[in-house]
């Protein structure tokens, strides 16, 4: 049985308030006498043969390194002692700007590295005497596709938005002439904050892991526990240790070959999916650029499958710069980018559902963020349900499961949340089926339906730190304005479990950041559904 009580992680009213409302970010020179090490890479990733430049800044005279690969075993592929350092000046907007830092260190990356995500330790000696460190993680690309092998995209385009190193993210910021705004435009050029690399097993998740007696007011224990940790207040809703990790651990450990790539490399290299049958995406994946989509679009229809067990399908970016750069105004977009109406709609940041960008997001993966959003956090669906209600068992993708019409699927594991992904649908029959309003692929079927909502919503209890800005913002993108009868027709929302045929390939989508929480808990179901995913679109059984 789940407490029934929030975590204490010994702050105290205020500060607790501070965790939750106020913007707290890592920047140079923050921990003072005592010294601090940074670093960052030119790239998010590589191939065999390129040249990683290490771009560090410390305190300290000299640093040690140490490389390891990341996967169902953490391996070292590499280290080195005493290399020598120093401090490096930062431009106070370099959250947009990039840092600027000069090399430190250059490694040519060895042939025999396979493909994966590769964790960075540096550490050297503090001004106190006692250790200082830093993590940072670049990605090894594979040099070409194998058929039988999973190819995993790392949402580096949503690493990207919600890196609060340095000051500003696609969410807060120090930018504007306030100082208060969030970056219409963040660079790559800068480390990654603290929590995105590795965390400790009990760092809590966003879904709220408590059953709240009535009349609770919502808080959110993944900010407190940042905030009293030292901690990233952003490090739960995205990065490597939170999500993507996960899955390529399990597949591994479940005797799955898998490889990784970046989001970028999908930009840049779409030519990358050549000679692979399944990608998969996970976690928390909401920011794509155009060409992003191009690229899984065209390997669909030629006969790919793609799986996303992912949520939150939601902003187009552009990348400029040679990629240093992702451009996303998001809520500004309308008044503030410059190329919000031209021709080149390829080029507009803002939701893919907006009539300005003309490329609905159920076209790709067959779900949409707007139809979601949120479900059990903070005052979202406190009480909800956990996991995925079933409403078609007899799908190729429950075999051997056990499953029933009603079922919940990851309700203990907690699976649902804590961004969901849905469409506009009616029940006939028993049955969900998609209106068409937001042009659902062909033949889409929705397997599991469950409830969200963009607004935290109670008649008796006081919000929280999740207001309706969401909510009209999806009322202005659907309906032309935010107005309150706008807002009733999209504040409440779903998550979905959907499959179909694309061309000559196929999809399914479990429309929920959460998916991985699953397979984190060993929930046997979600781990056999999962299984019998990768299993079809890899031709390991009958189709």
């Amino acid at each position: 049985m789940r407490p029934t009580a929030y975590p204490d992680f010994g702050l105290s009213e205020e500060q607790r308030h501070e965790a939750t409302f106020g913007h707290y970010y890592e920047y140079p020179g923050m921990d003072g006498p005592r010294g601090e090490i940074w670093c960052y890479t030119d790239r998010f990733s590589y191939r065999a043969g390129d040249v990683a430049e290490f771009k560090i800044s410390t305190t300290a005279s000299a640093f040690d390194i140490e490389i390891a690969r990341d996967g169902a075993a953490e391996r070292t592929v590499f280290s080195r002692k005493n290399i020598a350092a120093r401090w490096q000046e930062t431009p106070d907007q370099c959250s947009v700007e990039g840092c600027g830092w000069a090399t430190t260190f250059e490694l040519a990356i060895p042939a025999d590295w396979p493909s994966g995500a590769y964790k960075v330790r540096l550490t050297a000696e503090g001004g106190d005497g006692k250790p200082i460190s830093s993590e940072h993680l670049f990605i090894i690309c594979p040099q070409r596709g194998v058929k039988g092998r999973i190819l995993q995209v790392a949402a580096t385009g949503t690493w990207t938005a919600y890196n609060t190193w340095g000051g500003s993210n696609h969410y807060q910021g120090i930018t504007g002439p306030s100082r208060n705004e969030f970056a219409r435009r963040v660079s790559t050029q800068r480390p990654w904050c603290r929590g995105f690399v590795t965390l400790p097993p009990d760092a809590p998740r966003v879904p709220i892991e408590v059953d709240l007696p009535p009349m609770t007011k919502p808080r959110y224990p993944h900010m407190e526990w940042a905030y009293a940790t030292g901690h990233s207040k952003k490090y739960a809703s995205s990065g490597w240790a939170s999500y993507d990790s996960h899955f390529f651990k399990w597949a591994e450990r479940n005797g799955y070959g898998i490889d990784l790539v970046s989001n970028h490399e999908l930009h840049f290299s779409p030519d990358i999916l050549t000679g692979y049958d399944l990608i998969v995406c996970v976690g928390h994946d909401e920011y794509w650029s155009w060409e992003m989509r191009d690229a899984v679009d065209a390997f669909v229809e030629q006969g790919g499958r793609a799986a996303r067990f992912a949520g939150n399908f939601l902003w187009q970016t552009r990348l400029e710069d040679e990629g240093r750069q992702q451009v996303c105004y998001k809520y500004a977009a309308r008044k503030e980018d410059p190329v919000f109406r031209s021709e080149d709609t390829s080029r507009t940041t803002n939701a893919w559902d907006a009539p300005e960008v003309g490329r609905p997001a159920t076209t790709t993966f067959g779900l949409n963020a707007l139809k979601g959003v949120y479900a059990g956090w903070g005052g979202c669906l406190p009480r909800g349900v956990r996991g995925f209600p079933i409403y078609r068992p007899d799908h190729w993708a429950f075999k051997n499961t056990g499953l029933y019409y009603g079922d919940v699927l990851g309700q203990e594991s907690h699976i649902f949340g804590y961004e969901v992904d849905g469409l506009d649908h009616v029940i006939r029959n028993g049955l969900p089926e998609p209106t068409g309003t937001d042009d659902p692929p062909e033949g889409v079927e929705i397997l599991a339906v469950g409830l969200a909502t963009q607004v935290e919503e109670s008649a008796d209890v006081p919000t929280g730190w999740l207001n309706d800005e969401d909510g009209r913002f999806a009322a202005e993108t659907l309906y032309g304005s935010p107005s309150d009868e706008n807002l009733e027709k999209v504040k409440r929302g779903n998550g979905m479990i959907v499959s179909f045929r694309k061309g000559k390939g196929e999809v399914f989508h479990a429309g929920s950041c959460e998916w991985v929480a699953g397979l984190l808990r060993g929930d046997q179901m979600v781990e056999k559904v999962t299984q019998n995913v990768m299993d079809r679109f890899l031709g390991r059984q009958a189709q």
